[in-house]
C-alpha cells in the first residue's frame, strides 16, 4: 500500500494556474504508474491525467491537454499537476492515486488502489 497526500490546492480566478502535488509514501513509487481525478459537486469522479512509472508516457482527459500538464520525480516520490488557463469549471476536489499494479498504465479510477485525500480547488468566474 502507498500512502499520499496531495497540496497546492485553493482559489484562483478564471484564467490563473495553480500547480498541484502529491507526496507518495509506502512503497517502490518509480514502478508504478500515478493519476490525478477530479469530482465536482453531484458528479462522477473523472480523470484528469495519468503519467507512466518512469515518466516517459502521459494520459489526459478530454479537453484538458494542452492547459493541464502532469509529471513525476521519481527520486523525491512526487507528482505535480500544473494547471494553466484554469475555468470555473475546473472547481472540484482533485485526488492523486496510484495504479494497483507496476509497469501498467490506465486511466480507469478502478485500477487505482491507493488515493490521497483530496484538495479544493475553485475557480472563480
Amino acid at each position: 500500500q502507498v500512502q499520499l497526500v496531495e497540496s497546492g490546492g485553493g482559489l484562483v480566478q478564471a484564467g490563473g494556474s495553480l500547480r498541484l502535488s502529491c507526496a507518495a509514501s509506502g512503497r517502490t513509487f518509480s514502478r508504478y504508474t500515478m493519476g490525478w481525478f477530479r469530482q465536482a459537486p453531484g458528479k462522477e469522479r473523472e480523470f484528469v491525467a495519468a503519467i507512466s512509472w518512469s515518466g516517459g508516457s502521459t494520459d489526459y482527459g478530454h479537453s484538458l491537454k494542452g492547459r493541464f500538464t502532469i509529471s513525476r520525480d521519481n527520486a523525491k516520490n512526487t507528482v505535480s499537476l500544473q494547471m494553466n488557463s484554469l475555468k470555473p469549471e475546473d472547481t472540484a476536489i482533485y485526488y492523486c492515486a496510484a495504479h494497483r499494479t507496476p509497469y501498467s498504465m490506465s486511466s480507469y479510477p478502478d485500477n487505482f488502489g491507493s488515493w490521497g485525500q483530496g484538495t479544493q480547488v475553485t475557480v472563480s468566474s
